[in-house]
């Protein structure tokens, strides 16, 4: 079989053999809710009008009785009694590997930066499980920043936390530009969430450079875009280097 096929194959496998469909009850700030459906908490819903066409999409995130609530991924514009509420099944999956280096997406993992759709033959869970703590290896060694003031005095220990806290204008954004272009690391996560959406672009022409893109990885959830996308877009790369093949080691917020 062809690399094609078996990629359509993996694709089909533990789809369900029938479609559920449900009708919008009410429709109200961050919540709609549906009947006519069963799903779990978790679980994503696409809404389409009576026509067929995509409207947004949806996550489970309540049960009510008979009811489904659910957050909408998007704005509520263009829904109606007579939009269809369509539940898709199982975990959400999100790609990864080194395909995704380089590249800017939203917390839907859709690409904001025009280069096209990235491959799909390595997925994983959106939420995937905590690995077991006696399983973590012992930070023994320094992760080199390549800024002096942190190697020499705050020194970083791979796989370690660290918070960056600081008022607007005082160079957080400056700092995390330097780490992306200087840390000794294979690749980097960036999650700009709940910035202004001018600030993103200002961050990866400016601070970022071309430099730091090239080996980092981009989520942009700004302060427009609905809740539900913002508390989403954390738990997106990265993936484990078991996992993926792709070591980062290090993420910034």
């Amino acid at each position: 079989m062809s690399r094609s096929g078996s990629n359509l194959v993996a694709a089909l496998h533990g789809e369900p053999l029938f479609e559920q469909r449900g009708r919008i009850v009410t429709a109200l700030g961050t919540t709609i809710t549906v009947r006519g459906i069963s799903g779990r908490v978790g679980d994503s819903c696409r809404i389409v009008s009576p026509s067929g066409e995509h409207l947004l999409w949806a996550e489970i995130i309540g049960l009510h009785g008979e009811d489904i609530i659910l957050t909408p991924l998007g704005e509520l514009r263009g829904i109606s009694p007579d939009s269809d509420v369509v539940l898709r099944s199982g975990r959400a999956e999100i790609p990864c590997g080194d395909d995704l280096l380089g590249r800017v997406f939203d917390a839907r993992m859709n690409p904001l930066d025009g280069l096209g759709p990235v491959a799909q033959d390595r997925m994983r869970p959106l939420d995937g499980e905590a690995p077991n703590p006696l399983d973590r290896a012992p930070i023994s060694s320094a992760m080199e920043s390549g800024i002096r003031a942190i190697d020499g005095l705050m020194t970083i220990g791979t796989g370690q936390r660290i918070g960056v806290f600081a008022s607007a204008g005082c160079g957080k954004s400056t700092l995390m530009g330097l780490l992306a272009r200087q840390a000794k690391t294979d690749a980097i996560v960036i999650a700009l969430i709940g910035e202004r959406g001018r600030e993103v672009r200002e961050f990866i022409e400016d601070v970022l450079g071309e430099e730091g893109l090239a080996r980092s990885v981009l989520i942009a959830s700004t302060s427009d875009r609905p809740a539900m996308e913002r508390v989403r877009a954390p738990a997106l790369p990265p993936a484990s280097p078991k996992e993926c093949g792709t070591k980062a080691k290090m993420s910034c917020c």
